[in-house]
This record gives structure tokens, C-alpha cells and sequence, in this order.
């Protein structure tokens, strides 16, 4: 079974702080899959392969915070069938939460602690999450998910961690509003959309 190398584990320790967790995974390429295979890489594999999507990246955030007294925590942000559902890494620090974030796009990005409620940190993407056409996509979050409920080999597994992307979807989750309200909204406006096209790898 793999582990991580006492280079890579002081590379880990060396990140104290979730803006630092955040700043490294920044630097990490985005998995854009060309290959077609859908994957849900371990932070074993994200760190050596040098490329994650959001849930790798959400992954591999978790496993760093935890190392330094935090629970490893994800939250999946569920959005209608036409667009892409997105995976966040939840902390709390001074009783107020955050979410490391890993995308390709200048939204859906890292949030500062300074949400009361997971609920308060999952709104806080709603506006930002649309479509090229302007449409807002977002509709539900999921209840916080622990990874320590989960066999402890998970981190630095050589299989796709399916089983932990399958409890996300099947873990409960909270509407953002009632439908009356979800079928009204009006679209990003086109500067908004302008931003939301802006990528950080081709």
C-alpha cells in the first residue's frame, strides 16, 4: 500500500493555515480528463499526478486540514441536470466557516470564514453559479460530510474513491428556497457572465 513520503508529508505540515491549503492548491493544474475517464483520485494521487477537479481538490484540502486539528469535511453543491454539480472543503475557525475550493473558474472559489452556518456558506455561491446563458444553477447543499466515518486508508488509496462521492450524493441536502422563489430569478447580467468564462488553465 502506498504512503506518503516524509518529503511530501513535511511539504503537507508545512501548510498551517487554510489560506495556505488554499494558496497550494492554486498552484495544482486542473484535471480536465482528456483521456475521458472519470477518476476521484486519493490525495495520494492528486499530489504525485499534479492534476485535481473539484472533489480531488476538495479531497486533498481535507486530508491537509486535518493534519492540523481540523475535520476533514466535504459539502457538494448540487445544481439542476443542465450544469455541473461542485464539491467544497468546509472548516471553522474562531466558530465561523470557510470552504477551500478547487476550480478552473474565476467563481465558486475559496470562502474566508466569516459564515455563521454551512446553510450561509453554501448561499454565499448562488449568485455566482450560472450558465453561459446567465441562468442560476444552484439549488441545493448537502448536510457536511466527515471522511472520518470512512476507512482510514482513504487519503493515500490507489483506487477512485467512488464510495465517498456516492455518500455525497446520498447524504441528506437542504433546498436553497422553494420553488416559487427558484423560478423566478433573474439571470447574471452580461458582465457577470464575462467573469464567469474566465479561466486559470487551458
Amino acid at each position: 500500500m502506498s504512503t506518503f513520503t516524509e518529503p511530501e508529508m513535511r511539504k503537507l505540515m508545512g501548510m498551517k493555515t487554510p489560506a495556505q491549503v488554499q494558496d497550494f492548491l492554486d498552484t495544482i493544474p486542473i484535471n480536465h480528463e482528456r483521456d475521458g475517464v472519470d477518476r476521484v483520485k486519493s490525495p495520494l494521487r492528486t499530489l504525485r499526478e499534479g492534476s485535481a477537479h473539484c472533489i480531488e481538490g476538495a479531497l486533498l484540502g481535507a486530508y491537509i486540514l486535518s493534519l492540523h486539528s481540523h475535520p476533514p469535511l466535504l459539502m457538494l453543491l448540487k445544481t439542476k441536470k443542465s450544469d455541473w454539480n461542485h464539491v467544497v472543503a468546509p472548516f471553522k475557525q474562531h466558530g465561523y466557516w470557510g470552504a477551500l475550493s478547487k476550480t478552473n473558474h474565476a467563481v465558486l472559489r475559496y470562502r474566508e470564514p466569516v459564515y455563521k452556518t454551512t446553510r450561509e456558506l453554501a448561499l454565499s455561491y448562488f449568485h455566482e453559479y450560472f450558465l453561459d446563458n446567465g441562468q442560476k444553477t444552484l439549488r441545493s447543499y448537502s448536510k457536511v460530510l466527515n471522511l472520518n466515518t470512512f476507512e482510514d486508508t482513504w487519503p493515500t488509496s490507489e483506487e477512485d474513491l467512488w464510495g465517498i462521492e456516492k455518500e455525497l450524493h446520498q447524504i441528506r441536502s437542504y433546498p436553497i428556497a422553494r420553488p416559487e422563489v427558484m423560478c423566478n430569478l433573474r439571470l447574471a447580467d452580461p458582465l457577470e457572465r464575462k467573469a464567469g468564462q474566465l479561466t486559470e488553465w487551458k
